[in-house]
């Protein structure tokens, strides 16, 4: 998504190697892409559906088998 008043922002946690994402708040979504491919895709969340995902990643939701 390619908007010059969409304010992204990498994680404190963000690494060296590149490996985050950059999320941006509006005042309908939130939005996360991947800071490697600012022109790709990018997820939209409601504010209710942020929360949820949010909680999801916490809880180990999203983790790989075996990670």
């Amino acid at each position: 998504m390619q908007d010059a008043t969409i304010t992204w922002r990498k994680s404190s946690r963000s690494g060296a190697a590149g490996h985050c994402v950059e999320v941006a708040n509006t005042p309908a979504a939130v939005m996360v892409r991947d800071s490697k491919d600012v022109t790709g895709p990018v997820l939209s969340f409601d504010t209710q559906d942020w929360t949820g995902f949010v909680a999801g990643v916490r809880a180990g939701e999203f983790d790989r088998p075996g990670a």
